[in-house]
């Protein structure tokens, strides 16, 4: 309900920041397709307790290894993440392994900005439209912000730092001495159960997933480099610039550029209804998710042509994109382009009738 709130005194108020301000939403150099998971059922509910060795877990596949968030041109990251998915009728559940030599982490107030600690993040948007998602980030004190974004960034926000996800459980296991300086600790853990009540909110429809349904998640680590000071950790500083270094962010899905808030770009989640250990399913690709990916491509056109010239394209062949990426198996070429001055949609209309459909706040949807 606060999300409506929200919404209605923003519109209120004159609506949301002038995104036709901006110059330039930035086009990453990461192409198609993202990583994909394909998430087993639970054979009973998931303990948290931040184990995830026990028998809850046995058989559930992990993750690939984490990336940095600008892919392979940066170094791969010096320590490991990696995660785990169940899930059952209440719960999605999540388990991630961090390794880490220097266990650090301050914040312990709820809803503090937790990535000022190294930390743990989970972003998920149910129904992969790139609006109404959610973010989660925790730190190895197990202190928790989670936050409801109504829209990227880029495309005038505004993050709802207020909302609390009901019902979520969270633990966290260390292997090593949190905050010691003089050892070598070796990783942590962390346990998340996120309730289908609080995530069919931003789901269509708006309940918890069915076998087979595909969902958009991504995952972040935030790392700074430590150093010890009179036995206290403190961040690292750079002596060109006499500020800590910059952090590193390692993802599941990178995205090409420093900004997670790609929701395009994040990876699949798959809803199996199998038992883990009872069987393997595959990924299933499917067809409108590559029209979504060329619409995308004509949103990040569109914007940088605006920032180039005050306004956007009518046609194709303004926005420098070639033909054969666009001619899509299942769909009429060429996509219908209309704009105003501070207005565009595109569309793709398939064999089978149905229509995707953006726009220029970069949401992304179907009619039938």
């Amino acid at each position: 309900m606060r999300t409506y709130c929200l919404l209605f005194l923003v519109l209120l108020l004159g609506g949301w920041p002038d995104v036709a301000a901006q110059t330039r939403i930035p086009e990453p150099k990461i192409f198609w397709p993202p990583p994909s998971y394909v998430c087993y059922r639970a054979a009973a509910p998931v303990r948290m307790d931040g184990n995830i060795s026990d028998e809850a877990w046995a058989g559930v596949p992990w993750s690939e290894p984490f990336v940095d968030i600008e892919g392979a041109v940066r170094p791969k990251p010096r320590f490991l993440t990696r995660f785990k998915m169940l899930w059952d009728d209440t719960f999605l559940y999540i388990g991630a392994e961090l390794e880490e030599p220097d266990l650090w982490a301050t914040l312990t107030r709820r809803d503090s900005i937790i990535f000022h600690d190294n930390d743990f993040e989970v972003f998920i948007d149910p129904d992969g439209d790139t609006h109404n998602y959610y973010e989660l980030e925790i730190n190895a004190l197990n202190t928790v912000w989670d936050l409801y974004l109504v829209m990227p960034y880029r495309d005038g926000g505004p993050a709802i730092h207020s909302w609390d996800m009901s019902g979520m459980q969270s633990a966290v296991k260390t292997e090593g001495t949190l905050n010691q300086p003089g050892d070598k600790d070796q990783r942590w853990f962390v346990e998340i159960a996120l309730p289908w009540e609080a995530l069919k909110e931003a789901a269509r429809p708006k309940s918890a997933p069915r076998p087979g349904d595909q969902w958009r998640i991504n995952f972040s680590r935030v790392e700074y480099r430590m150093v010890a000071e009179n036995d206290i950790y403190k961040k690292a500083v750079d002596p060109n610039t006499g500020k800590p270094y910059r952090e590193d962010n390692w993802v599941w899905a990178p995205i090409g550029l420093i900004n997670i808030h790609y929701p395009e770009l994040w990876g699949y989640l798959q809803f199996s209804g199998a038992i883990a250990g009872q069987g393997r399913e595959e990924f299933q690709e499917r067809l409108e998710e590559r029209a979504k990916w060329a619409l995308r491509r004509i949103y990040y056109r569109q914007w940088a042509r605006k920032g180039e010239t005050s306004s956007f394209a009518a046609d194709l062949e303004s926005l420098g994109l070639p033909e054969k990426d666009l001619r899509l198996k299942g769909f009429l070429f060429p996509p219908v382009i209309q704009t105003t001055r501070n207005l565009f949609e595109a569309a793709y209309r398939s064999e089978a009738g149905e229509t995707l459909r953006i726009t220029q706040d970069g949401r992304i949807w179907k009619d039938r």
